[in-house]
């Protein structure tokens, strides 16, 4: 398997689907299903029922997982596709706009 080219804590947009046009922070990258989950975009409305954790329950929005081909990179605040290169003996993300160095 390749290696993802989005990582938590990046910055992403969103290119298809009911946010597209709406960028945040990855908090999370599903790599068996690739899947992201992005800051305050595909929010869903979930029913709780009432738990130890949640003691009254009830109607809770939060973020459901996109599609990792439905967001794109976020570099210098424009999209851009995401290569690999080896800097040395170091494998590095680049923008494949600038050809800047992402990490």
């Amino acid at each position: 398997m390749s290696a993802m080219k989005i990582k938590k804590g990046d910055t992403v947009v969103v290119i298809a689907g009911k946010d597209k046009g709406k960028d945040g922070k990855v908090i999370s990258v599903n790599t068996k299903d690739n899947t992201v989950i992005v800051d305050n975009v595909n929010m869903v409305t979930k029913h709780t029922k009432p738990s130890a954790a949640n003691q009254n329950g009830g109607i809770v929005q939060k973020e459901a997982p996109l599609h990792i081909s439905n967001v794109m990179l976020l570099a210098d605040g424009k999209p851009t596709r995401v290569g690999f290169r080896m800097d040395g003996d170091k494998k590095v993300r680049f923008a494949k706009k600038t050809g800047k160095a992402i990490d």
